[in-house]
This record gives structure tokens, sequence and C-alpha cells, in this order.
């Protein structure tokens, strides 16, 4: 049976965070190597869109579908099955 580890100490993932930090500056420097050799942009790595209506800044706020609305949909939905089903034998 596997030994449980204790948890890792503060200098190991300081340790660990600054080769993570080296190896992102690394690639950053290649992606932008490739853009310029594509003639697109120079620089740092694009960053996320801003989603209209965001709450936090990056990720998109979550649609609220009316009972109506999803009742149009769920009517939509079983014709469409009742028609597959009906052209499939």
């Amino acid at each position: 049976m596997a030994k449980h580890l204790a948890a890792p100490h503060h200098e190991i993932l300081e340790a660990a965070l600054q080769g993570l930090e080296a190896q992102r500056h690394k690639l950053e420097e290649q992606i932008a190597n490739v853009r310029s050799l594509l003639g697109g942009r120079t620089g740092k790595t694009a960053k996320a869109p801003v989603w209209a209506g965001s709450t936090n800044g990056g990720t998109p706020k979550k649609r609220i579908l009316s009972p109506e609305a999803r009742q149009r949909i769920a009517a939509a939905q079983k014709k469409r099955w009742a028609a597959y089903r009906k052209n499939r034998g």
C-alpha cells in the first residue's frame, strides 16, 4: 500500500514556481518568434477575450431562459425526433 507523503515544503514550491515561470518565459519568446515569422503580432501572447456582459472580466455570463422559451425549445426538439423516427422506418 502506498504511503501518504507529507505536504511539500515552502522552499520546494518556490523552486517549482521559479522553474515554471522560466519555462513560461521561454515559451512566450518562442511564440513571439513564430508570430514574427508568420508576419503576425510580436510580443506577449494575446489575452483572453473579455465577453460582453461578463461580471468577472473573462468568462461569459450564464444565459437564463424563460419557461416559455424552454417549452418552445422542447416542443421543437420533440418534433425533430418524431420526424427522425418517422423517416427511419
